[in-house]
């Protein structure tokens, strides 16, 4: 193998190809073959003694996106339609307008992938859009005589659509992002304090105290945080994740991290019961606490956080339910549902959302068809009852499986990227969305209380629509850099953390 020799002398004498380390999981990495080096890359081979280029480009998918975004605009349009012809407005000059707006939206999106992301998953955004659109369709025909809701709704798509654009098209490197750790941080607890600082705060609206005020409007900087602090707990985790690792003490199967070492999940214990206490959200602390939990379930893949955190949710909600009154009220509200004076005082929507949604069946009693309007907060809180009892048992599982598809593509970026935070990052932000639905939908359907989260993309309410949208722009960013071709540009000098693509150890974890 002249050829092959001659090639492992130039390994031999060039200092940044010897050191034999990957750039990436697929970057190349040197065989020992019969006393030589081989170059192994899935771009190259040998072919007779000579090599050779092997297209396996990856393939960008964007008219799979096209086509499957053109069907979940006829799902979101359609559905408006037949809420108009039962309103004896269908085609009219409003429902063209309204649809051509979403649809220039979103086929603007599909262009701005095209140009800026073309390796991006082809099944995110067309599932963000059918979503949006079938909220959209129900919030129009829930809306009474004259109401706005339906328009203020269509208003912040095109906002929140136009943001997670704009995140596509300047950020341009996910991994970016992680600079802004702790200034992150920052940030979400400036978000979650926003509302009870005086003058900016909006006070007290339905129990909970979560809302500031933008002018004429609220706004709920609690779905902004959840975003901040997915940044935050990935930036931190894949920076430390060798001090968590390596150090503790082993109790039996699992190994225990330090007291010390456990200042951040104290921290996000802190913080979710304070959200519980001085915000009465009983929703979002799960939502913040049971993020960390599931992240560093990820960085680490030790069932000692896991373990940990569990006995903290219980013992916090525990403490809450003696101490607090509001929560006492959600639980007993739920275990109660169907008593007389629990219905006028509390479970009234939750048991009528469960008369519509037994009133549906099956099949649902069809668009427009329904008296979801008898249930409370029908077009926010208790829009997926609203859906089940005019689309049915059948079109709830196909909203459900619409979720579980969005979060599964997400985690599915996760396991593609190649750097941590990216990873985490991507974990996160698809568990926020995945927890936000089994809260929901769980409070809806009576399986846990009732909390005062929103349905991603389908319910009324244009923070949670714009905080939904920014996670789209950011998974499809993450998507992108996993999918796309490796970087094959020449490696950086042996011994540099660049070249080994893996997160230093810290000082701490080099004493310990």
């Amino acid at each position: 193998m002249p050829q092959a020799i001659g090639f492992s002398h130039s390994l031999r004498t060039n200092p940044q190809r010897t050191s034999c380390q990957r750039r990436s999981s697929a970057g190349p990495e040197c065989l020992r073959t019969s006393g030589t080096f081989a170059l192994s890359h899935p771009h190259h081979h040998l072919r007779g003694g000579q090599m050779s280029q092997v297209s396996t480009m990856p393939k960008p998918r964007r008219n799979v996106e096209l086509a499957l975004l053109l069907l979940a605009l006829v799902v979101g349009i359609g559905a408006n339609m037949l809420v108009g012809v039962d309103q004896e407005k269908a085609f009219d000059s409003d429902f063209w307008f309204q649809s051509s707006l979403l649809a220039i939206a979103a086929l603007a999106f599909h262009a701005v992938l095209r140009f800026r992301a073309k390796y991006a998953d082809p099944v995110i955004l067309p599932i963000a859009v059918a979503l949006n659109g079938l909220g959209l369709a129900m919030i129009h025909r829930l809306d009474p005589p004259g109401g706005d809701t339906g328009n203020n709704q269509l208003r912040w798509t095109l906002l929140a659509m136009a943001v997670s654009i704009a995140v596509v098209f300047f950020l341009k490197d996910h991994r970016i992002l992680r600079r802004f750790t702790f200034i992150s941080l920052a940030a979400s607890a400036l978000l979650l304090i926003m509302p009870l600082v005086p003058g900016i705060g909006a006070g007290e609206i339905l129990g909970a105290q979560v809302w500031i005020k933008v002018g004429s409007m609220t706004f709920q900087p609690g779905e902004v945080a959840k975003i901040t602090l997915a940044i935050f707990f990935a930036g931190y985790l894949s920076s430390n994740r060798d001090l968590i690792l390596l150090a503790g003490r082993k109790i039996g199967p699992m190994q225990f991290p330090r007291f010390k070492d456990m200042g951040p999940m104290i921290t996000a214990w802190l913080v979710s019961i304070g959200v519980l206490v001085f915000q009465r959200d009983l929703g979002s602390s799960l939502l913040f606490f049971g993020l960390f939990i599931v992240m560093i379930y990820v960085a680490t893949s030790r069932i000692s956080w896991v373990v940990i955190g569990v006995a903290l949710i219980i013992g916090g909600g525990f403490v809450a339910a003696q101490v607090f009154s509001h929560v006492q009220q959600r639980i007993y509200g739920w275990l109660n549902a169907f008593s007389p004076d629990v219905y006028e005082n509390g479970s009234r929507q939750v048991i009528e959302g469960l008369f519509g949604m037994a009133n549906g069946g099956l099949v649902g009693t069809g668009l427009a068809q329904g008296r979801p309007d008898l249930v409370p907060f029908a077009n926010s809180d208790m829009i997926i009852a609203s859906l089940g009892e005019e689309l049915g048992l059948i079109g709830l599982f196909a909203i459900v499986l619409l979720y579980l598809m969005f979060f599964t593509r997400g985690f599915r970026a996760a396991l593609g990227t190649r750097d941590s935070f990216g990873k985490l990052l991507a974990c996160g932000l698809s568990f926020a969305v995945a927890l936000q639905c089994f809260v929901v939908i769980g409070g809806v359907t009576r399986l846990i209380p009732l909390t005062g989260l929103t349905t991603p993309f389908l319910a009324a309410g244009g923070s949670s629509l714009l905080a939904n949208w920014i996670i789209v722009g950011l998974l499809l960013m993450i998507s992108h850099a996993a999918r796309g071709p490796v970087d094959t540009t020449p490696l950086p000098p042996a011994g540099t953390a660049a070249a080994t693509g893996i997160d230093t150890p810290t000082e701490a974890v080099k004493q310990a």
